[in-house]
């Protein structure tokens, strides 16, 4: 639940109470959450395809002073990186995993099967190399370059492409999972050995699960926010808002009906903060229909994005970000959307101090050109 003032009725509230409130919803303010991996089971899914970027995504929200305070959990199973939800990794809590894959997996299969059959992978061939993988990581998790050698050793030769197709396949197929790291690399384990029994969840009951965990940590939330993020079609969002019951509420602003967990409330006001994130970042890709909110004034087009960062004043982006890490330093390249007064200039360098903190760097933020 989010703490703040109880919604009266009848009560107004506007696009910027709403970006506000989803601040606090994903702990980039208010409370960190405690651990690594409290943050993952609150946002439920975290997209990570760039380790060390969603190494600050999570260690942003609560706090942890350095990766590896995030790594260790994941090397330790307590949350796994593997494909769920859209064509990319997350992590996802290790007993959420099963039941969120089984859910999406009607999804997001068929395009990767799709990708397969363009390389001529399919029917009988698709099976022995599903089973070949399985026998690799049978005995001790393996890299990808360990899992392509083993597959060619057993007369399998792939590409770079094709063998990354193939994994993904076999985690959304529940053959494969992720291990301990190796070498700071990402290593492949058989499902079975990290992952457990979990809930068992299907049908409305799992959708029900879906809304409700999306709206604890990303609310207020349109369902077309949650069909996206989910990759469900927007009749089964529906079907999953009206599965949470009163477990939900949901409120009207200019037009569009925001969902957030019941008795959640707007936080109180607070001064504002500056965040330095990635658009891999849940406050940015954990939306589609009312991403907007991010740019309530409309300073960017709103078009698929053409830049990697983003500097955050409160609840909005104020302008883009390029991060650049060096043995020693690391700098932020930051080019804003519209003058930055003072305040907002300070705000932003607390920002870059806190991210180089986390690295074991020394900051160096570049605003408008100029150095601070």
């Amino acid at each position: 639940m989010t703490p703040g003032r109880a919604l009266t009725p009848g009560q107004a509230l506007t696009l910027a109470d709403i970006a506000r409130w989803r601040l606090h919803t994903q702990q980039l303010e208010g409370t960190p959450a405690s651990t690594p991996e409290a943050v993952v089971r609150r946002l439920l899914a975290v997209q990570a395809e760039n380790p060390s970027q969603v190494a600050w995504a999570v260690g942003t929200r609560c706090a942890a002073a350095d990766d590896t305070a995030v790594f260790a959990p994941l090397d330790q199973g307590r949350f796994l990186r593997t494909h769920a939800l859209r064509l990319t990794w997350h992590y996802v809590a290790a007993e959420d995993l099963t039941w969120l894959i089984t859910l999406t997996r009607p999804r997001v299969l068929p395009t990767y099967d799709r990708q397969l059959r363009d390389q001529g992978i399919e029917g009988p061939r698709r099976t022995r190399l599903l089973d070949l993988v399985a026998q690799a990581v049978a005995e001790h998790p393996l890299t990808r370059a360990g899992l392509s050698a083993a597959l060619a050793e057993r007369g399998e030769p792939l590409s770079g492409f094709e063998l990354m197709i193939l994994a993904a396949v076999a985690e959304v197929e529940q053959i494969l999972c992720s291990g301990p790291r190796a070498g700071g690399e990402h290593t492949y384990t058989g499902y079975d050995r990290v992952v457990p029994a979990g809930r068992g969840l299907a049908g409305d009951e799992a959708l029900a699960e879906l809304a409700v965990r999306y709206a604890a940590g990303h609310g207020p939330v349109t369902e077309r926010d949650l069909a996206y993020w989910s990759s469900q079609p927007v009749t089964a969002a529906r079907r999953a808002l009206a599965a949470a019951g009163a477990a939900l509420e949901s409120v009207q602003v200019d037009g569009r009906r925001f969902w957030h967990l019941a008795g959640a409330a707007p936080p109180p006001g607070e001064a504002a903060r500056g965040h330095l994130l990635q658009i891999f970042d849940e406050l940015y890709r954990g939306y589609q229909d009312s991403r907007d909110l991010l740019d309530l004034t409309g300073l960017h087009e709103r078009a698929p994005e053409r830049f990697g960062g983003m500097a955050v004043v409160g609840s909005q982006i104020v302008g883009d970000m390029k991060r650049t890490v060096s043995a020693r330093a690391v700098r932020f390249d930051v080019r804003p959307w519209r003058p930055l007064p003072s305040a907002e200039r300070h705000l932003l360098t607390e920002a870059a101090a806190r991210y180089a903190a986390f690295l074991g760097r020394e900051p160096r933020l570049v605003l408008a050109g100029a150095e601070s």
